[in-house]
């Protein structure tokens, strides 16, 4: 049995925010996610992470963050 990579999630979100268009900024992001912009950062640096918070960034940026949990992305 493969072990899958292990995927940091804050660092695949940033990924995926990054590619985002200009105009979505950190405080915009900040914003979608009622919370401060440093919290945006900490989020970047997890590890892991709530699976509710992850629903919430994954409807904001439109992407599949559980799918690229299970691909090992």
């Amino acid at each position: 049995m493969t072990k899958p990579k292990d995927v940091k999630i804050g660092e695949r979100i940033r990924a995926v925010f990054d590619q985002m268009p200009k105009t979505c900024t950190i405080d915009w992001f900040a914003k979608e996610l009622n919370c401060d912009r440093r919290n945006v950062y900490r989020i970047f640096k997890k590890e892991n992470i709530d699976i509710h918070l992850l629903a919430r960034i994954s409807q904001i940026l439109n992407h599949d963050f559980f799918r690229d949990l299970s691909e090992g992305k």
